[in-house]
């Protein structure tokens, strides 16, 4: 017989997972308006006056311009590994970018004897003549130790409300990184804006690459964002199975790969989260999986009846996420099918929400008679 805290748990994990089909066509509730064509796009940020910069997993970063149509080559991007899931991935403006123009990017970095890792760079962003570079460009973090292989990089960026950089980084399909407080791979680091550690981090005391930790457990954390009330949340792809929404706190362990509710590839089994009531249990989890790519909140004008809302771009799925978070909980709202892979999703500063597809298109979407 389960013990009662066991049956407790199992009840939670079961209202939270997302089993059933809710889906509508995206059609039916926005109105979709394709905007321009990148080349396997990853990432994308509006700049103060509206622009896009866009990342493309190849290793270039362009600047486009909603108002003429034309896209231009940001120079100075670092080199890449665009190999499997690795190439340029995130990037984020500074809080401050209307003054102090930084901008930062991760991508995947190669190494020494066919090893690569994740790694985040700032730079200042420069434009003149019609042209525009990154200058200055500096490596603030990078994931210790450099492995092989060319899978579950993470590095999505968010800035916090305080001020402060959040990174995620996968653990690189080694599993057991992922609880080695040693490494900084499955987990969500939490730096100063140039890359040195906060004084207030859980693990500061320890020194090194420990120090950086925020979070650990983390398998593939592909999506990093905050709430309006401040809260991190993070969304991760499971193994088989067991895709996963978090409310990220400071010195958590979301279990991975002591627990999932996903099996591993190989069939074998991994034991649930209600196992092990120690460690963090999602907020959300998915089997079938979503495969999510990337996380945002809604906050603007256009659909004001979804304020507050995540919105979780879906690879397999092909789908857009909308899940509802209250004081009872986080569940899967609603999923608009967009018969594309789903990398990223933003909100515009117009309060559309902007989504780039896997294949190239950036598509502006907006209430329907709006």
């Amino acid at each position: 017989m389960l013990e009662h805290w066991k049956v407790a748990a199992l009840a939670t994990a079961l209202v939270a997972c997302s089993d059933v089909d809710n889906s509508v066509m995206a059609q039916d509730a926005f109105t979709i308006l394709p905007v321009a064509t990148f080349r396997q796009p990853w990432a994308m940020a509006f700049l103060p006056d509206g622009r896009i910069l866009v990342t493309e997993k190849r290793g270039a970063l362009k600047l486009y311009s909603l108002g003429t149509g034309q896209s231009i080559d940001v120079t100075g991007v670092p080199p890449v590994e665009d190999a499997g899931q690795g190439g340029l991935g995130d990037v984020v403006l500074h809080p401050e970018f209307a003054s102090n123009g930084l901008v930062y990017v991760s991508y995947a970095e190669p190494g020494e004897r066919g090893t690569a890792g994740a790694a985040v760079a700032r730079a200042r962003l420069a434009e003149g003549a019609g042209q525009a570079s990154l200058d200055g460009l500096a490596v603030i973090w990078r994931q210790t130790p450099k492995v092989d292989g060319r899978g579950h990089y993470g590095h999505r960026i968010a800035f916090g409300p305080d001020g402060l950089l959040y990174i995620s980084s996968g653990e690189r399909q080694k599993f057991t990184p992922a609880q080695d407080m040693q490494q900084n791979l499955g987990k969500i680091v939490r730096l100063n804006d140039d890359g040195s550690v906060p004084a207030d981090n859980p693990f500061a005391a320890q020194g090194g690459v420990t120090a950086q930790i925020w979070s650990l457990g983390h398998r593939n954390p592909l999506g990093l964002a905050f709430d309006a009330q401040g809260q991190l949340w993070n969304v991760e792809m499971g193994p088989m199975g067991g895709d996963e929404l978090n409310r990220v706190e400071r010195g958590a362990n979301y279990g991975y790969p002591l627990v999932s509710n996903g099996s591993h590839y190989g069939g074998a089994d991994i034991p649930d989260h209600y196992t092990r009531p120690d460690l963090a249990a999602p907020a959300v989890w998915w089997n079938p999986v979503i495969s999510p790519s990337s996380l945002m909140f809604y906050g603007g004008d256009e659909f004001p009846q979804w304020r507050g809302n995540a919105f979780i771009g879906g690879l397999s799925s092909q789908s857009l996420v909308r899940v509802e978070i209250g004081a009872a909980g986080a569940r899967e709202a609603e999923r608009f099918r967009m018969g594309e892979r789903i990398r990223a999703v933003r909100q515009g500063p117009d309060g559309a929400i902007w989504v780039l597809e896997d294949s190239g298109r950036l598509l502006k979407l907006t209430a329907r008679g709006g």
